[in-house]
């Protein structure tokens, strides 16, 4: 299919957020990609943020890092594991990106002296956005729009999708609307009024919704189908039901059972002899739904009342686990909660632990005492990112005897400053996008349990972080058995320490969860749930 022949889908919410547009759309790129498209999805943020790298997981939950380097909203994630394909910094535009781009075009004088204004100039900037992955050749761009219908922030993306409909012309765009069904326990009935409101609203925004995804917690009876096609506007077969679910990944098939990707392709006017092949996809549910083993692993983390704080952690347990028909329980820790007195307790049973990335001095001491726990007592450790830096603060302490070693990230002024700041950072003042961020190589040491698990000499993975290993110190650590056994190969900077003669403990600075895939489970989290059955 040529460049200029690429067909759009939009994504619209209504009635509440957090329905799962980032589902949906990740579902409907899996069905489309198994019926021969070349599909990538796209998501349109609307808050003024730049990335969401500076914003607090509690308020938006994990920052997804690209091979690219760019920090990304987690959907971003759920759009890698479903397609197991790599997005980039092209997948996820803000409000203010946009605007950042469209003042400096005026403050170069671009613009030719003309008032800039939201229509044309952002919504110009938009389309251009929404366009330039059309250049890679897709078949098919999904672009979810974030928010709901009705939100200021979002009218800029809503009135640009209006305009691209119409210069698109018939068959080449198409717009699915997602809303909520509420159930009332009192009169035992679905409500449709709400997402008839919702319909109304884009409307008056000049958009007809194609297709009706529809949230519910239960089925939704033909005459409140019917109900819903005739006020919204929509063929009935266009009306689809998204029933809540055991897990996300059955979301696929639920679509699919109501033919989702032929009334996609109706709309777009697109043919496929090929029918959707989910037999992988199927096989991993199975054995996820069917496993004949289960292990408990406690994530020790300072963000786990909000669990999509560690999303990509979560699904890589879940692809690696059944990968090797083993459920992963997850204990959710609050590393600031940990204390000598009580850390047996709080870690009692647990196969095996991870400590979880996170940045600021919020629960380290928690931390170091679960890396100090997991050694001694032999249980599997993963430390990922500041997981690994906690394990060497923690050697450092108690094997080496540097009594105050500490993280620069902690105090500045520690006399064992085991991780220090990296040496492009330290003239670093603005804090957005200014970290070390995306694929980095990485040299494994042979006959190391890492080059083993991964089967390679020679690896690239994903970063995000400001401080490293102090490689002054990498001849006290490896003396006393902490062994280097990954590092960059043009900077030297030490990627990962292993301690030979224990289960699993093993520190990576990298985030291997961020490449775990539904069709690829990472390998470093099928050894670690491989090391925890052992336990």
């Amino acid at each position: 299919m040529s460049k200029k022949n690429t067909k759009y889908i939009f994504v619209t919410g209504g009635v509440t957020s957090s329905l799962g547009k980032g589902i949906v759309s990740a579902s409907l790129g899996l069905l489309l990609k198994s019926r021969g498209f070349n599909v990538t999805i796209q998501k349109l943020d609307p808050y003024i943020n730049i990335d969401p790298g500076t914003l607090n997981p509690y308020e938006h939950g994990e920052c997804y890092v690209t091979e690219d380097g760019a920090e990304t909203d987690l959907d971003l994630g759920h759009y890698e594991r479903y397609l197991d394909a790599p997005t980039s910094q092209n997948n996820n535009v803000t409000t203010g990106k946009i605007y950042q781009t469209v003042i400096e075009k005026e403050r170069k004088g671009d613009f030719l002296g003309k008032t800039v204004q939201v229509i044309p100039h952002i919504t110009n900037e938009i389309k251009r956005r929404i366009k330039i992955l059309s250049k890679q050749n897709y078949d098919i761009i999904i672009t979810e729009i974030g928010g709901t219908v009705g939100d200021i922030e979002s009218l800029p993306y809503i009135e640009t999708v209006r305009q691209l409909k119409w210069e698109l012309g018939e068959n080449n765009s198409m717009v699915i609307h997602l809303t909520l069904l509420p159930y009332l326990a009192s009169s035992g009935e679905l409500k449709t009024k709400p997402s008839q409101h919702s319909v109304r609203q884009l409307m008056e925004s000049g958009i007809m919704a194609d297709v009706l995804v529809c949230r519910t917690e239960h089925k939704i009876p033909k005459e409140q189908r019917a109900k819903l096609a005739q006020f919204c506007n929509v063929p009935l077969d266009n009306v689809i039901e998204c029933k809540d679910l055991d897990t996300i990944y059955e979301v696929p098939m639920y679509l699919q059972k109501q033919n989702f990707d032929d009334v996609v392709l109706k709309e777009l006017d697109l043919k496929s002899d090929k029918e959707a092949d989910l037999k992988d996809w199927k096989s991993f549910l199975k054995k996820f739904q069917n496993p004949k083993k289960t292990i408990e692993v406690a994530l020790v983390g300072k963000y786990v009342s909000l669990q999509d704080s560690y999303i990509s952690i979560a699904e890589a347990f879940k692809h690696a686990g059944a990968d090797l028909e083993t459920e992963v329980k997850i204990r959710w820790v609050y590393s600031g909660d940990i204390t000598e007195d009580n850390i047996k307790e709080t870690l009692k049973g647990v196969d095996g632990i991870l400590i979880a990335p996170g940045f600021g001095d919020r629960g380290i001491e928690g931390k170091v005492l679960t890396a100090k726990y997991a050694r001694e007592n032999k249980i599997p450790l993963l430390g990922i990112c500041l997981g690994m830096q906690i394990m060497t603060i923690e050697f450092a302490r108690n094997v080496l005897g540097y009594a105050k070693a500490n993280s620069m990230e902690f105090d500045t002024s520690t006399e064992y400053p085991v991780i220090s700041l990296m040496e492009e950072q330290k003239n670093v003042v603005e804090k957005g996008g200014t970290m070390r961020l995306g694929a980095w190589k990485c040299s494994l040491k042979n006959g190391s349990k890492l080059s083993d698990i991964y089967g390679a000499k020679n690896i690239s993975e994903r970063h995000r972080h400001r401080y490293e290993f102090n490689s002054d110190y990498l001849l006290d650590f490896e003396k006393n058995g902490f062994m280097a056994t990954g590092t960059n190969p043009e900077t030297g900077l030490v990627e990962a320490l292993e301690l030979p003669g224990h289960p699993f403990y093993v520190g990576v600075q990298y985030h291997p969860e961020y490449k775990s895939t539904v069709a690829t489970p990472h390998p470093l989290f099928k050894a670690f749930v491989k090391a925890c059955e052992k336990k």
